[in-house]
């Protein structure tokens, strides 16, 4: 899973041809810790269409700043790294898909 920092981040974020999904976690959130395998499975899903990316939000503060982060996990969707959407919070699998397919939908 690609991790993103302020180094990388436009590089792969706001250079990226296609959409980026940030997750936004910490270490220490039983949340985000229940969310990763379910971020990471549905990202197969999406190849070629959506990149999949985390962010630490203890060790790259100025982002969660940069995006407003108040709670986590939470998901951040960015094309060309302006925010198109958002998923605050723990859900499964099923609706991270609609959640995501609605996002991508209404940006075209």
């Amino acid at each position: 899973m690609l991790h993103i920092t302020l180094d990388n981040f436009e590089k792969e974020v706001s250079d990226s041809k296609i959409p980026v999904i940030l997750d936004f976690y910490a270490d220490w959130c039983g949340p985000c810790k229940m969310m990763g395998p379910i971020f990471e499975s549905v990202s197969s899903s999406y190849k070629g269409k959506l990149k999949f990316a985390k962010v630490d939000t203890q060790t790259e503060e100025g982002l969660s700043m940069k995006y407003g982060i108040q709670g986590i996990p939470c998901l951040v969707i960015l094309k060309k790294g302006k925010e198109i959407g958002r998923i605050v919070g723990l859900v499964n699998a099923e609706a991270l898909k609609k959640k995501i397919d609605s996002i991508l939908s209404h940006d075209n």
